[in-house]
């Protein structure tokens, strides 16, 4: 991410809280991006309890976020719903 990104992403927290969820696809992909690389380690199988209790110390709505995440492709969840992993970026 870069340091605009970054700086960015900081301006949406609050004493290391989330304190919203941006509406902005472009903003909350970076915001995404942030907590993939900051909260999950790429290869890693996560169950949904790893997943929600990481997500819930940054903000409470960790069922949102994890959406967010899978849908951006930034985690996989198994088919049957069990586990996740962080996907692991391909180089450019």
């Amino acid at each position: 991410m870069s340091q605009t990104a970054g700086s960015a992403v900081s301006t949406l927290f609050s004493h290391g809280r989330l304190t919203a969820i941006p509406r902005r696809a472009a903003r909350r992909e970076q915001l995404l991006t942030h907590l993939a690389e900051t909260l999950f380690v790429p290869g890693r199988r996560y169950t949904e309890a790893e997943v929600n209790d990481a997500l819930r110390t940054v903000h409470d709505d960790c069922a949102a976020l994890r959406r967010y995440l899978v849908i951006a492709g930034l985690l996989e969840r198994d088919r049957d719903g069990s586990g996740y992993c962080r996907t692991v970026p391909v180089p450019a």
